[in-house]
């Protein structure tokens, strides 16, 4: 992550917590105040766009949250099911080429 990055992020995080919409301007006034001069305008952007109607600090709170649903619905399979897609499985593994099978290989 680059500086400009960095600053503009913290900006950012400076405007959520204090309750304040992220736009360009506000994110480019902080910059100002914090003398971070090598900010290009491009990035206040870019974040401002970003982040333009979330809510900060639930994204912070939800950021491991995301996967935890996808294993409890593979529970749910029937007995008769699981050897389909066992051998769903296995047919995708062996349509899978390597390089080797393409007439090249790592040292070619």
């Amino acid at each position: 992550m680059s500086h400009a990055e960095l600053a503009v992020s913290y900006a950012a995080l400076i405007l959520a917590d204090d309750g304040v919409e992220v736009t360009a301007d506000k994110l480019q006034t902080i910059l100002g105040a914090a003398k971070v001069q090598e900010v290009e305008p491009i990035w206040t952007q870019l974040f401002a766009k970003a982040l333009e109607g979330k809510d900060i600090k639930d994204l912070l709170t939800n950021v491991g949250s995301g996967g935890a649903a996808a294993p409890a619905a593979g529970g749910a399979v029937s007995a008769e099911a699981a050897p389909a897609a066992a051998a769903e499985e296995k047919k995708e593994e062996e349509k899978e080429e390597s390089d080797e099978d393409m007439g090249f290989g790592l040292f070619d």
